[in-house]
């Protein structure tokens, strides 16, 4: 697969190799953080980042994407492990990469095209907000008790130095050389000023160690029973709907930032093969982590090597460097990140809320509100899909209209135009008026679709309206899909078909 990756156009093996290593110091922090809100030891997050970001680097659908442990999952597990243990946490992880395996095998991951742009636009607006909150902690320091504050003085001004010192470099140095990634020089060089200077500042050892070993194979110490499937079964499927949710997503973002496609139901499959590794190995669930993909692709890495590397580096991190990367200081990760959140945050979304339907600006608006608060990914998706899914469904009730005249043997057409279903069926009963009608009525449906149970119920109510009257409704020009729908439900609804040149009554029947 890395060959196939060296055949496309614009590789290059230096910016891949650049890019994973400026990944990999941007992954430490982030995943020693989720880490310790999931309650489980930060040499298990960066594990897991290592195994995951490894098998979806190799196996993933979308090249340039980098995953690892990542936040949304940590908080759907923290009541798992506070409650029941890490055991149980490995085992519902494996079972949250086998539901997810079983998503791209079914090849289920197309779906997400129904998302719409506007609550794409809330997805990543809601984890660019998530991604600054979660910086705002290394503004932060524990007293002798244990009780965290907010840094002052000198200290904070020295941070906030660091950090603007780290965004400018980011910002600037493209405009001089793009020989490098501006990121990664920009860590190099604020590191090179605190350590060489002995500047107080906190440093990736304030957070935790990083030393250790590389994750071993692992048995969840758990009794195998229907009790246990039971209790971790419910945190597997939100887990792997939270992941799946979040990495296609960012799949969709970088498909549109590198103008290439990604494929959906593969990564799907390699998603949940990392998960079930990691699980089998002590570890914790994981999927596509935005902020580390765009500090990926801006780096310019685009290929399976960028992945690659990050996870390599991640084990040498742990294995050789974990003194050296300890005294990294947070001010330079904190700026990269801050700079991610700047090209994360869709602000064109902001230029063109007068321009868009008031239902795209609510949706969008209340999926980053979710996504930012809750950090229930899968959550926020949801919502935005049902509230847009039902304002289509009512403008889509709102256009059907009916066309009427009478033909020269003093038959009434009716010709039906906008789809027929459940949100249209008032509008459409009102368009009758049996008590008036000849003794035969024609419902042409050439520009319309009978579509579900209610537009099936509502064309029989009419159908024994007009038959109490002793009148005859005839459908005409049915579209096979119709037709067939209509023959699936003749235990439902009696009606009359109008034999025409363009739909036979016997072809349908024979089909």
């Amino acid at each position: 697969m890395i060959l196939l990756d060296k055949l496309t156009k614009g590789y290059s093996p230096k910016d891949e190799v650049l890019a994973g290593l400026t990944t990999a110091l941007a992954l430490v922090p982030e995943v020693v953080a989720f880490a310790l809100l999931a309650h489980v030891s930060p040499l298990v997050g960066i594990g897991s980042a290592f195994i995951i970001c490894l098998i979806t680097s190799i196996l993933g659908g979308r090249p340039g994407m980098i995953s690892g442990a990542a936040g949304s999952v940590a908080v759907v597990i923290v009541s798992l492990v506070q409650q029941h243990g890490v055991e149980y946490l490995f085992a519902a992880v494996a079972l949250m990469g086998l539901i997810q395996i079983g998503v791209g095998l079914l090849r289920l991951g197309k779906f997400i095209r129904l998302v719409p742009q506007s609550v794409v636009f809330g997805f990543v607006n809601g984890l660019a907000i998530i991604i600054f909150m979660a910086q705002l902690e290394q503004f932060k320091t524990e007293d002798a008790s244990g009780a965290t504050h907010w840094l002052t003085g000198g200290a904070l001004w020295l941070m906030l130095g660091l950090v603007l010192l780290t965004m400018a470099i980011v910002y600037f140095l493209p405009k001089l050389t793009k020989a490098v990634p501006s990121s990664l020089v920009a860590i190099l060089v604020v590191s090179a000023m605190v350590i060489f200077g002995n500047l107080p500042t906190k440093s990736v050892g304030d957070i935790a160690s990083i030393s250790g070993g590389l994750p071993l194979p692992h048995l969840p110490s758990i009794p195998f029973t229907w009790d246990t499937l039971a209790l971790v079964f419910p945190y597997s499927v939100i887990m792997a709907l939270v992941g799946l949710t979040e990495s296609l997503l960012t799949l969709t973002v970088v498909d549109e930032l590198t103008d290439t496609r990604g494929r959906g139901n593969k990564d799907c499959v390699a998603q949940g093969l990392a998960n079930v590794a990691s699980g089998l190995t002590g570890g914790m669930g994981g999927c596509a982590m935005i902020g580390q993909t765009m500090v990926n692709i801006e780096s310019r890495g685009r290929h399976r090597l960028s992945g690659i590397v990050a996870a390599v580096a991640l084990a040498l991190f742990v294995l050789v460097g974990s003194s050296l990367i300890e005294r990294l200081p947070l001010a330079a990760l904190v700026g990269v990140m801050f700079m991610v959140v700047i090209g994360t945050f869709e602000w064109a979304s902001l230029r063109i809320i007068g321009r868009m339907p008031l239902t795209d600006v609510v949706v969008m608006a209340l999926v980053t509100l979710v996504t930012a608060v809750s950090q229930n990914l899968a959550l926020a998706v949801l919502i935005g899909v049902v509230i847009s899914a039902l304002a289509f469904a009512w403008e889509n009730a709102l256009r059907i209209r009916a066309r009427k005249h009478l033909d020269e043997q003093g038959r009434k057409h009716y010709e039906i135009f906008g789809p027929l279903f459940f949100g249209s069926v008032v509008a459409f009963n009102e368009k009758f008026d049996p008590a008036g009608d000849p003794q035969e009525v024609i419902i042409d449906f050439r520009e319309s679709r009978v579509t579900d149970l209610s537009a099936i119920e509502a064309l029989n109510k009419l159908t024994e309206r007009y038959a109490k009257l002793g009148k005859t409704l005839h459908l005409r020009h049915l579209s096979p899909d119709c037709r067939r729908l209509l023959t699936n439900a003749q235990a439902l609804i009696d009606v009359n078909y109008w034999e025409d040149p363009t739909y036979k009554v016997v072809a349908d029947t024979a089909e």
